[in-house]
């Protein structure tokens, strides 16, 4: 019996004890080009609220005793941090509360050794992500969320288990990196400790002056991604006042492909058509709002998701290397009724429109929108955000000696229960499944499944 188009996954409920051993800075292992009281400039890109957090990820490993985990990483850590040295310097805040890389005396990045008594057997199925294995990413005790000023930009946790095996639990700034400049970091981390010596391919780029604002600055379009809505509607409430839960699904290729033809317009003479991403966004987006029962009809609800615009700069183009914040926040505005009651070519229509409405002039207006009117807070009113994984080789990235991991990813979406992630699956031939997360209320979770795998009436349930 061929396996189901979409295969809800479980983890089990259970408590990871960790002791921690040791908490050691890490900082540059030969000089760089900074001394104690410099600063560094960010972008506007960087210093979006959404960028002001942590990304916090574990990474499990299977055992091999020959290699010293902790010293081997953090010698290779080391060693990056001379070429990435902005990630051993810590952020502040200057006029109008922007932010910048500032460095002083004992900064550095931070290492944790930690172990447990439990066995990576323990874990369960470690190919789907567990919020129960938070204890694996360090936090510090009575951290206020979202703090970013004057933290370690880099933290590090080396658990290791009672089978031999490990896991990493990394949290990176987000305010030095985008997905894939995170990436970078992380397979040059990875090479050096695999290789025993510096490897940097491409060599690390900063330049973050590439993204200053225009003077005056030129804001061309309305950014709605920005705007505050106070939420009208019963969606946030729902999933706020209600403890939600993370649900996770595999989404089969064949079925990936076939809610793309569904997606295609049928009257839409432009012959662009409709991608993947914009099939299986407006699917899940309509889903969650079906699920949840949003109301009133008439409320506009907001779907939004970043947009890689690193190919967009053409003169000049932005140098191979770079690993600031070159993402654009696209945003999708549609009412409760279009989403319950339209047709599901019309929402993905709208998806695709605001992924190709991502230019060159839409970022420089970015910048100097956030330069004119700096947003101060994070907007949940009335919205869903997509975070696409799918396109980092996140897997392929973190070899650091010791193979693949099993598995490389975030862990936890309750804490921000607006966001669904799509993720890579775990195998080295994944033929293009993905895993999908999001958060419901419990008694949203059986008509979300329903509605994502279309059993509940078929075929026309996504038309």
């Amino acid at each position: 019996m061929a396996p189901p188009w979409v295969q809800e996954l479980h983890f089990p409920h259970l408590r990871i004890p960790i002791t921690i051993d040791h908490m050691v800075p890490v900082m540059p292992s030969g000089p760089t080009p900074t001394a104690p009281g410099q600063s560094l400039y960010l972008s506007n890109l960087d210093d979006l609220v959404g960028a002001r957090v942590f990304t916090p990820t574990v990474y499990f490993y299977a055992s091999d005793n020959w290699r010293p985990v902790m010293k081997t990483l953090r010698d290779a850590l080391a060693s990056v941090l001379v070429p990435y040295y902005p990630l051993s310097g810590r952020l502040r805040e200057t006029n109008n509360g922007k932010l910048e890389v500032f460095f002083g005396q004992d900064q550095g990045a931070l290492m944790v050794e930690a172990h447990s008594e439990m066995s990576l057997s323990d874990l369960g199925d470690l190919k789907v992500p567990n919020p129960a294995w938070s204890p694996l990413i360090f936090r510090f005790p009575n951290e206020e969320p979202y703090k970013v000023l004057d933290m370690p930009l880099v933290i590090a946790q080396v658990t290791l288990f009672s089978c031999g095996g490990f896991s990493l639990g990394l949290r990176i700034c987000h305010c030095i990196v985008d997905g894939l400049g995170a990436m970078q970091f992380l397979s040059s981390w990875a090479a050096t400790a695999k290789a025993g010596t510096l490897i940097t391919n491409p060599k690390p780029c900063w330049d973050r002056d590439f993204f200053r604002p225009r003077d005056p600055p030129l804001v061309k379009f309305p950014h709605i991604e920005f705007m505050r809505i106070e939420d009208g509607s019963s969606l946030t409430m729902s999933l706020w006042q209600t403890k939600a839960v993370q649900k996770c699904y595999r989404i089969s290729h064949e079925f990936q492909a076939w809610l793309k033809t569904l997606a295609q317009p049928e009257d839409d003479m432009s012959n662009v058509t409709c991608s993947t991403f914009d099939a299986m966004a407006a699917h899940i987006w309509r889903s969650w709002v079906k699920a949840l029962d949003v109301k009133p009809l008439n409320y506009e609800l907001r779907l939004t998701f970043s947009v890689n615009a690193r190919q967009k700069p053409k003169n000049p183009p932005l140098k191979e290397g770079f690993y600031g914040n070159v993402v654009c926040l696209a945003c999708v505005k549609s009412t409760v009724r279009k989403l319950v009651y339209g047709r599901f070519p019309d929402t993905a229509r709208l998806v695709r429109e605001a992924r190709l409405g991502i230019s060159e002039e839409y970022l420089r207006s970015t910048v100097d929108y956030v330069e004119v009117d700096r947003p101060r807070r994070l907007e949940f009113g009335g919205k869903l955000t997509i975070t696409q994984w799918t396109r980092f080789s996140i897997y392929d990235s973190a070899d650091f000696g010791w193979g693949r991991p099993m598995y490389a990813g975030p862990i936890d979406l309750t804490p921000t229960p607006q966001v669904c992630v799509f993720l890579p699956e775990a195998e080295a031939d994944p033929s293009g499944t993905m895993l999908v997360c999001i958060c419901l209320p419990e008694s949203a979770t059986k008509s979300f499944t329903d509605l994502l795998s279309l059993a509940e009436t078929g075929e026309q349930s996504a038309s």
